[in-house]
């Protein structure tokens, strides 16, 4: 590899490099020691509900911002064009639908797990299949995530391997287990500050050094990288207009309206405002991190044109050309290497501890609280803890798995992708379809699930059957990550863009483009749950739950009378806002025979509700269908 080998990390690059992991841990430390110092699982799951827009939103930012993302997207750019930067017109309805569909269903039900919904709306079993699914999907994935970038730095650098891995290993863990949600999010506010500096001076130098940014984009022109509005309808082809601004559309819901670790910083939000205004502010920061790393692809072609690194053979993997382009940019310049090693890690830590603190909280709320429902508040926090600090070993445990998967690693990176659109519609069905009963869930997930590994292995496996003829593959993390929570899609497998038979019968669903798999996904889970619940008996809109279905049917339909729309089952309003919702107690809607358990309320709170209650019932008798599933301070 020749030149390679020369770049080395100087002392200031290790440097910089330390201090990341030193103001993490310290923030960590902070949080553990100040404040209600994490006694309570609502301080250390959701960050005592007290969280405001500006830092909930740029941790969003930095759990969809991960270390693949930030190799993959020059790479992209620099080998297929910019018909990717297209994927901004996503973002727009990818967060405008979880702002006023998904925010307000989940906060005024008062959840902790985004898997309690399931449940409410269909029953335990449902909630059960769902929080495996999300435990399976991210043990595989974190790992990977850590492994991956780590691997390229070390094959451009020879930055320390398993060094790496550890550092960033057991840093993550130790601020997550000590500091809780809040250390996360303030955690992912510095390290998104990181990756923006690191991106940032990796443009500038590099334009700098090729003329300039006019001189860099009459390059991309003069090397056709610029692409034009492409309107082909042909869902194999790749990229598309199509494919990435309505298919993009389902991976962004997929992320950012049904995923743990996003829902659960809405949920840590003071009030449902709060969380509504961290998607607005969100959009034009992905806007920002979009045209950054499609500018850093640009810049490297500026300076390699058609006589990529990897073409010379100085590099072997697209992921290991970003990085070689950074240390050659770097080459005369000591510390900044070492900024963009420390913007990389940021996007690897921040994804992790996302990850770590999702799993914890799901694997408490939904797996052992309703199990043990005499727990007391101590024990459940010292128990999330070190539930925390189990996570964080596994995910070291994995990346040591990833190490010796060899090309299964594309399969296993892509398991993330495939379970995101099979989650999100099972969510959809509930949340938007009034008849689905609990079989059409189960049926209707376990659907999505064999139709998503289905396409997924079969794509695979057809690209690893391809004729040698054919341009080599780049084993990078070249799996498509369909509805995955990064934006790691990025770097796929490079196929030759030359003209190519059509693919035909099942091929051609094996050649569907990543971008709608989960689409696909949750269209077949939609599809197949409401024919089994037709066919099983659909639910009646007297057993519902209130507040666990969001009128989209009813709005859409009102022009119809009531007694149509009653047989539609598309009646029933959302409850409106809970009152002072930052002043009272968590307390979560739940059904009496669930198993849900719930802390108990303050004395007063709890008598002033029961005489508010008792008023209601003698003015007002609730129909029987209702019993007691009420929403705590919700005006029906």
């Amino acid at each position: 590899m020749g030149d390679v080998v020369q770049m080395h990390f100087s002392t200031p690059d290790y440097v910089i490099f330390a201090l990341l992991l030193v103001a993490s841990t310290c923030i960590g430390l902070f949080y553990a020691l100040s404040g209600g110092r994490q006694r309570t699982t609502q301080e250390f799951l959701l960050a005592d509900r007290s969280m405001s827009c500006l830092p909930v939103s740029l941790s969003l930012l930095a759990t969809f911002q991960s270390a693949v993302a930030i190799l993959g997207v020059p790479s992209e750019i620099y080998t297929y064009r910019t018909q990717y930067w297209f994927m901004g017109v996503s973002y727009f309805l990818g967060l405008l639908v979880p702002a006023h569909i998904f925010i307000p269903v989940f906060y005024r039900l008062r959840l902790t797990s985004a898997y309690e919904y399931l449940e409410l709306r269909f029953n335990k079993t449902v909630r059960i299949m769902g929080t495996v699914t999300f435990i399976f999907q991210m043990v595989i994935y974190m790992g990977v995530v850590l492994y991956a970038p780590a691997l390229a730095l070390n094959a451009v650098t020879g930055f320390d391997l398993w060094g790496a891995v550890l550092a960033m290993g057991l840093v993550c863990t130790l601020y997550t287990t000590l500091g809780g949600l809040k250390a996360v999010i303030w955690t992912d506010v510095f390290q998104t500050i990181v990756m923006f500096a690191g991106q940032l001076a990796v443009i500038i130098v590099g334009a700098h050094q090729a003329g300039g940014m006019g001189e860099v984009w009459r390059k991309a022109i003069n090397g056709s990288r610029i692409a034009s509005l492409d309107l082909n309808p042909d869902p194999t082809e790749r990229h598309t207009f199509w494919t990435l601004g309505v298919g993009g559309v389902f991976l962004m819901l997929a992320l950012y309206g049904v995923n743990q670790a996003q829902v659960q910083r809405y949920l840590s939000s003071r009030t449902e405002r709060e969380a509504v205004m961290s998607c607005y502010v969100v959009f034009p920061c992905q806007q920002v991190v979009l045209c950054l790393g499609c500018l850093m692809g640009l810049v490297m072609f500026a300076r390699y044109g058609e006589d990529s690194p990897l073409d010379k053979g100085y590099v072997k993997t697209n992921d290991q050309m970003v990085l070689y382009f950074v240390m050659d940019v770097f080459r005369d310049l000591p510390g900044l290497p070492g900024l963009f090693v420390a913007c990389l890690f940021s996007g690897a830590l921040s994804t992790i501890s996302s990850a770590f603190n999702s799993l914890a909280t799901v694997t408490m709320e939904d797996l052992i609280k309703p199990y043990c429902p005499d727990m007391t508040e101590a024990k459940a926090t010292l128990l999330s803890k070190g539930l925390a600090f189990a996570y964080g070993l596994v995910c070291l445990a994995m990346a040591y798995t990833a190490s010796h998967m060899g090309s299964v690693l594309q399969a296993a990176l892509s398991i993330f992708g495939m379970v995101g659109g099979p989650l999100l519609g099972v969510f959809c069905l509930g949340m938007f379809f009034p008849c689905a009963n609990s079989t059409g869930a189960i049926v209707g997930l376990v659907a999505g699930l064999v139709m998503s590994f289905w396409i997924g292995i079969g794509h695979f496996v057809s690209r690893m059957a391809l004729p040698t003829t054919l341009p080599p593959i780049i084993n990078g993390t070249a799996m498509p990550l369909p509805g995955n929570m990064t934006t790691a899609v990025m770097t796929t497998l490079i196929t030759s863009i030359t003209a190519k038979p059509k693919p035909t019968g099942v091929q051609a669903l094996y050649n569907l483009s990543y971008l709608w798999y989960s689409a696909h996904n949750s269209t077949t889970v939609v599809i197949v749950g409401l024919i089994a619940s037709l066919l099983t008996g659909p639910m009646k809109e007297k057993d519902l739950l209130p507040g666990t279905v969001y009128p989209v049917l009813g709005n859409l339909l009102f022009f119809l009378p009531e007694r149509y729309r009653e047989i539609l089952c598309c009646v029933t309003p959302l409850p409106q806002k809970p009152k002072a919702i930052n002043t009272h107690p968590y307390q979560m809607a739940r059904k009496e025979s669930n198993g849900v358990s719930h802390p108990k309320e303050k004395e007063k709170t709890e008598e002033t509700e029961r005489e508010k209650d008792e008023d209601e019932e003698t003015a007002t008798p609730q129909p029987s269908c209702r019993l007691a599933h009420t929403l705590q301070e919700t005006a029906l």
